[in-house]
């Protein structure tokens, strides 16, 4: 009883420790992160701030391709966590309409920092498959799946632009989804529907831009013009005028808008980074196969996590909490652990906004992983997989109604109403419903 109450002692010393000025962790802390009241409005004069996290984050993916190298990457980490903390999470965007940037800053941060402690925990560092030490392959080895990794060739290159030892440190750096490296070992890769010669590959994409900038536009206006929702200050998606049946299906339709929101705006996004690189870096095609793979149509949560939702942040979450949960509790911890930690990446980039913590986030995640185990028993205990109208219904269960919590938390917050279509960049608000007010103005009258 003694163990217990000293135990109980010491972690009450801890909790309040961080609220004590004198305690000098906690003075290097705020100095990182300082408190939302304490941080540094952002001017056109920040922007070195912005580049300076990406020379020790390149550095260190240059280290990782290097042989020899797991003890001078262990010591870089921590600069490299540090100076990506302090730049995303020292500085805030002053207007409450650009929130959704600070939002952003700490999603990107996040996706660093975990890329930069796996090129600094793997001891024979950032591995492309068939290679024995970074840099080094056996000629009988053979690279698997169909996507190609050969270089560009064009004179306009960045292959003929930079040295190798650099094209090697961006290339690992803005891999996401580990297409050809070890890490990305399993990873599923979405059918390619465009055709694979150049320019038709590039009219299709761009096209592909177009459709969901337009459709970005329609969705973020109507979330717009949802009281409270559409401002940035914030709203619930569930208004306690309504009935309680209705008020939950006006949740469920803006929970919708919302998730159609971010899958427009990150095919749009990665189609754009497409263009450019095929365009003007001379990657081929097939070295860009497609993000998201209509996650409407799952038909299981291992479907859509797995398959249907996009794999880029895969071993963020697995860093943030996958593989701690494998050293604890096997592939249940895994599973669970990964989860968890894509709660906690989700939820820690949203403190960024200013607008504390939110607990709700964190927990719709952290039941996926609970689910998917179920998912697990039933097959064990029937021989068939979830699928069908079942595993549809089961599916849209988990995350279109309990998903609603996630997407109440952030529009709270205020990020529906953060300036994602700029109105001089929005055809809906520029011309649309300029159009349309002026036909109804002369209908009634």
């Amino acid at each position: 009883m003694n163990n217990v109450t000293e135990l109980w002692t010491i972690l009450q010393l801890i909790w309040s420790g961080c609220y004590r000025t004198d305690y000098s962790v906690c003075n290097v802390f705020r100095a990182v992160i300082p408190h939302p009241q304490d941080r540094i409005p952002i001017t056109i004069g920040h922007w070195p701030y912005a580049v300076l996290p990406f020379i020790p984050f390149l550095f260190l993916a240059y280290l990782a391709r290097r042989p020899d190298t797991h003890t001078l990457r262990l010591l870089l980490l921590p600069i490299t966590v540090a100076s990506i903390l302090g730049t995303a999470f020292r500085f805030v965007w002053v207007k409450f309409e650009f929130n959704v940037y600070d939002w952003g800053q700490g999603l990107l941060a996040e996706a660093l920092i975990a890329k930069a402690i796996g090129y600094a925990w793997r001891k024979d560092g950032m591995l492309k498959i068939g290679e024995t030490k970074p840099n080094i392959s056996l000629p009988s080895v053979k690279e698997n799946g169909h996507i190609a990794h050969s270089p560009p060739t064009s004179a306009f290159s960045m292959h003929n632009l930079f040295p190798r030892w650099f094209r090697d440190a961006v290339e690992l750096g803005f891999s996401m989804r580990g297409i050809g490296w070890h890490y990305g070992t399993g990873v599923y890769i979405p059918e390619e529907s465009r055709p694979l010669d150049r320019k038709s590959f590039l009219r299709s994409t761009t096209v592909a831009i177009l459709k969901n900038y337009l459709l970005l536009d329609l969705l973020d206006t109507l979330i717009k013009h949802i009281p409270g929702v559409g401002s940035p200050h914030g709203g619930s998606i569930y208004f306690s005028n309504l009935p309680l049946p209705v008020r939950f299906f006006v949740g469920f339709i803006i929970h919708s808008l919302t998730g159609s929101c971010i899958i427009a705006a990150f095919e749009m996004a990665y189609d754009l980074a497409t263009v450019f690189s095929v365009l003007l870096l001379d990657y081929p095609p097939s070295a860009w196969p497609p993000i998201i793979e209509n996650p409407w149509k799952a038909r299981s949560l291992h479907e859509f996590w797995a398959k249907r939702w996009h794999q880029t942040l895969r071993e963020t979450f697995f860093v943030m909490g996958g593989h701690p949960g494998r050293l604890i509790a096997g592939d249940v911890g895994m599973i669970l652990g990964t989860f968890i930690g894509s709660g906690l990446y989700h939820e820690l980039a949203a403190y960024a906004v200013g607008r504390g913590f939110d607990y709700r986030v964190l927990l719709f995640f952290a039941m996926q992983g609970p689910f998917l185990i179920i998912e697990r028993l039933w097959r064990k205990f029937t021989g068939r997989r979830v699928g069908g109208r079942f595993g549809q219904l089961w599916t849209a269960f988990s995350i279109l109604a309990l998903g609603q919590v996630m997407a109440d938390s952030w529009h709270m917050r205020g990020l529906g109403g953060g300036v994602i279509v700029p109105i001089s960049g929005s055809p809906m608000r520029r011309l649309v419903l300029p159009l349309l007010k002026s036909i109804m103005k002369q209908h009634w009258t």
